[in-house]
């Protein structure tokens, strides 16, 4: 299929041969597999795919099923997830420097290699990480993606213990981000149109949620937005504290606006996230286990994987949504 709206059912359903593994690679049965913004941009053709046919999805959680020559790193049936990053060369000065998200040879899972919305995927055995038995397939699906993502991002706001922290959306990264915020003892300020997710916002320790446009009654410390809106990163440098730090988790964006100096003066500083490594996945399996997150999800089958986007694009998921394969 093509790339086209949501609306218009892109993703198509075909029989593909079942994938062999190459050196130091696993076959992995999938079971789950997370629905992401990024497949969205990917699959509306917002962002230039690199290979076509092409399988979403890098929220992937299942079994190995198959090893190939040398691999040594995971046993037959051992639970694995796979994330947004695929392979890096692991010999460039960004990957020798523990900034290999940066590598300019790395691929990614679900554009240009094959991803989770198929039933068998193959993928480096250094490139899965360990599921933690408390979480469900379903309920681990999200921590692949949503949750690394959102920890990197977390990091890279430079939030404090008991700061002010600021989240911009409300969607599947930032309900796993408040929780990690709350065990710092931070207090959240959650900015969203949808009633629904301020009540999920509520639920999960907020302390005041409200429009992107609203003020909140603190200044915040650190902030990040996850809306792929630039006016959205415009509000919400606007209401930094001085030394503030704003870290936009997106990797697509409408234009940013004209922004004044006076909401840059103070020392604010505004960085992207970009992709994120696998220091940063096995970092944030352990914290997830160790909070423990609890991931709001709603399970479709594979083959509504298009009535999904719709809903994504429109802000009708709770949570995360997670396809069942």
């Amino acid at each position: 299929m093509s790339p086209g709206p949501a609306a218009s059912s892109p993703l198509g359903l075909l029989e593909l041969p079942v994938p062999e593994p190459g050196p130091e690679e696993v076959r992995i049965a999938v079971r789950a597999c997370g629905v992401c913004h990024t497949d969205l941009h990917t699959v509306e053709g917002e962002l230039d795919i690199p290979k076509l046919p092409i399988v979403p999805g890098h929220e992937v959680v299942g079994v190995v099923d198959k090893l190939g020559e040398g691999a040594s790193k995971y046993g037959m049936g051992d639970r694995v997830g796979v994330a947004w990053l695929n392979s890096t060369c692991k010999k460039c000065r960004f990957c020798k420097s523990g900034q290999e998200n940066l590598c300019k040879r790395a691929r990614f899972t679900g554009f240009h290699a094959d991803g989770g919305y198929e039933e068998y995927m193959v993928v480096g055995e250094d490139y899965a990480y360990p599921i933690p038995e408390d979480f469900s397939d379903e309920n681990a699906a999200p921590l692949m993606c949503a949750g690394v993502i959102g920890y990197r991002s977390l990091r890279l706001s430079d939030i404090e213990p008991g700061g002010n922290l600021g989240l911009f959306g409300f969607g599947a990264s930032a309900h796993i981000v408040i929780q990690i915020a709350n065990s710092m003892d931070c207090d959240v300020y959650v900015f969203t149109r949808s009633e629904e997710h301020r009540e999920l916002a509520r639920k999960l320790g907020s302390v005041w949620e409200g429009e992107a446009t609203e003020t909140p009654p603190e200044r915040l410390d650190s902030a990040i937005t996850f809306a792929p809106e630039g006016w959205v990163a415009k509000e919400a440098l606007k209401k930094l504290d001085r030394g503030g730090t704003l870290a936009i988790n997106a990797i697509h964006m409408s234009p940013l606006p004209e922004i004044e100096y006076d909401h840059l003066w103070w020392e604010r500083t505004v960085r992207s996230v970009a992709n994120v490594t696998r220091n940063d996945a096995t970092e944030f399996m352990k914290l997830a286990e160790e909070i423990p997150i609890k991931t709001e999800v709603e399970v479709f089958d594979l083959e509504e994987a298009n009535d999904v986007l719709v809903k994504l694009k429109a802000s009708e998921i709770d949570g995360a949504a997670v396809l069942r394969i």
